[in-house]
């Protein structure tokens, strides 16, 4: 099989935002060591990274889909999926599991039929988990977009989210 060339791929889209991608690679010198900064300029740029921008990496880096897909779903950073407008990350750590965010997990089910790793179906909520905050002296602790919030109970938590879908 002949190795494909990067002067031969073509992007997903002719969305202007891969002359950003584009350039970041070029930065690099298409090098496979570019492949996280290049992620990070899919993921600033789209919101995500789906299965057609893994190629192009791919294809345009000269790695293999496999390792781009690896790092893709190794670093907590990344998402596969397109994120909600608003979202939660759920700290699992020791110190907030033990201090409640199994309960606050399960009021996230009851009440609008997400999990970690979900968006709701309107695209309104993500949550996400994470395995430390850092601020184990909070716990529970959850970030609702960017704001840090400890001492969380599943209520505040369902009634902070509730303010999000209500506008």
């Amino acid at each position: 099989m002949t190795p494909i060339s990067s002067t031969n791929v073509t992007p997903p889209s002719d969305d202007k935002r891969w002359r950003l991608v584009n350039a970041t690679m070029r930065r690099h010198g298409y090098g496979a060591n570019a492949l996280i900064e290049t992620l990070h300029t899919v993921q600033e740029s789209f919101g995500y990274l789906d299965t057609p921008a893994l190629r192009y990496v791919a294809a345009m880096l000269h790695v293999p889909l496999s390792r781009v897909y690896g790092v893709a779903t190794f670093y907590h950073f990344f998402s596969l999926k397109p994120k909600g407008t608003h979202t939660c990350v759920l700290c699992l750590g020791t110190a907030c599991y033990i201090k409640g965010s199994p309960e606050i997990l399960d009021a996230f089910k009851e009440n609008f039929d997400i999990e970690a790793g979900e968006t709701t179906s309107d695209g309104c909520v993500s949550l996400l988990s994470a395995r430390c905050l850092g601020s184990c002296g909070l716990a529970p602790a959850a970030v609702f977009d960017e704001e840090v919030v400890g001492k969380l109970t599943a209520n505040e938590a369902v009634n902070r989210v509730q303010e999000w879908t209500a506008s």
